[in-house]
C-alpha cells in the first residue's frame, strides 16, 4: 500500500514535474480535495484548471523534495522549484492532510521566491536534512509550540529558553545567524516603522528533531501566512528555515484562504 508521504510526493512529481495534472490529482487525492493554495480552487477540477495552463507556460520544471515530515495523518514537504532553466525559482512548503488510505484530502502551501544572496550566507534550502531523535518528537513539538505561544505571540523575551546561544543557523534570506541576527532583523523592521507580530498559531507538526509551525503573522500593515521549520538539538532550536506569502485578497481568493 502506498504511503501518505509517497502520495504527496507523487502528486508533485507526476502531476507538476512530469506534467500529468489530471491523472495525478485523480490518483492521489481522496473523496474530497480542499484547497488553500493561492489561486487554486477546490477539487480535482480546481487543480487541473490551475495547473494545465501553468504546465504549458512552464515547459521546463525541475522539482526537488528536500525535506519531509510525517505526523499522524499529516505530511509536510520542503520543496525546490526551478522553472524554464532557472528563469523562475521558488521555495515551497506544503502541508497535506490525508484520509485513512493515505490519499490527500486537504492542502496548504506557502511559496517564497528564491534569493541568490542571503544575509547569513546560507541558502533557503541547505543545511541538515536527516531526521533524528524520534523519541523526542513530542518533547520537541511542545518546545516549539511554547516558543511560538510565549515568545512570538505572547511577546516574551526569554529567547534563550528556546534558542541555543551557541548555534542558531538562519536560512531566512534577510536574517543573519545567531540571536543577534534575529534581533538586528527586528530592529531593521522597526526602523522602517514596521513590526512583526505573530497573531495566530494554526498547526504544529513534528518528527524527531524537526518541527514546523504554520502561523498567521502581521508584518507592518500586511498579513502573511508563514511556515517556520525548526531543527532542535538537546531541546533547543539550532536551525531555522521559513517561507512567507501575503494573504490573498480580491479575485485571488478562490478558496477558503490560507488557513
Amino acid at each position: 500500500m502506498i504511503t501518505k508521504l509517497e502520495n504527496a510526493i507523487a502528486l508533485y512529481m507526476e502531476g507538476i514535474r512530469d506534467g500529468n495534472a489530471r491523472e495525478a490529482v485523480t490518483k492521489y487525492t481522496g473523496d474530497r480535495y480542499t484547497q488553500h493554495s493561492t489561486g487554486v480552487r477546490d477539487g480535482v477540477e480546481g487543480f487541473v484548471e490551475f495547473f494545465e495552463p501553468f504546465l504549458q507556460k512552464n515547459p521546463e520544471r525541475d522539482i526537488q523534495v528536500v525535506r519531509s515530515i510525517e505526523d499522524g495523518n499529516f505530511v509536510w514537504l520542503h520543496v525546490s522549484q526551478s522553472l524554464n532553466g532557472g528563469t523562475a525559482k521558488w521555495i515551497t512548503m506544503d502541508m497535506f492532510d490525508t484520509d485513512a488510505d493515505g490519499r490527500i484530502v486537504e492542502h496548504w502551501d506557502v511559496i517564497t521566491e528564491w534569493v541568490d544572496e542571503t544575509v547569513s550566507g546560507h541558502s533557503q534550502l541547505d543545511g541538515a536534512v536527516d531526521i533524528e531523535e524520534l523519541a523526542k518528537t513530542d518533547e520537541n513539538r511542545e518546545t516549539v509550540r511554547n516558543f511560538v505561544d510565549e515568545i512570538l505571540i505572547g511577546g516574551g523575551t526569554n529567547f534563550t529558553d528556546y534558542i541555543s546561544t551557541n548555534t542558531y543557523v538562519q536560512h531566512n534570506p534577510q536574517v543573519a545567524d545567531g540571536l543577534d541576527g534575529f534581533g538586528d532583523y527586528l530592529a531593521a523592521l522597526a526602523a522602517e516603522g514596521k513590526s512583526m507580530i505573530y497573531k495566530y498559531l494554526y498547526k504544529v507538526l513534528a518528527q524527531g528533531n524537526f518541527v514546523v509551525a504554520y502561523s498567521l503573522v502581521q508584518i507592518g500593515d500586511e498579513d502573511f501566512a508563514i511556515f517556520d521549520l525548526f531543527r532542535l538539538e538537546d531541546g533547543l532550536i539550532v536551525e531555522h528555515w521559513d517561507t512567507m506569502e501575503p494573504l490573498p485578497r480580491g479575485e485571488a481568493l478562490v478558496n477558503q484562504g490560507k488557513f
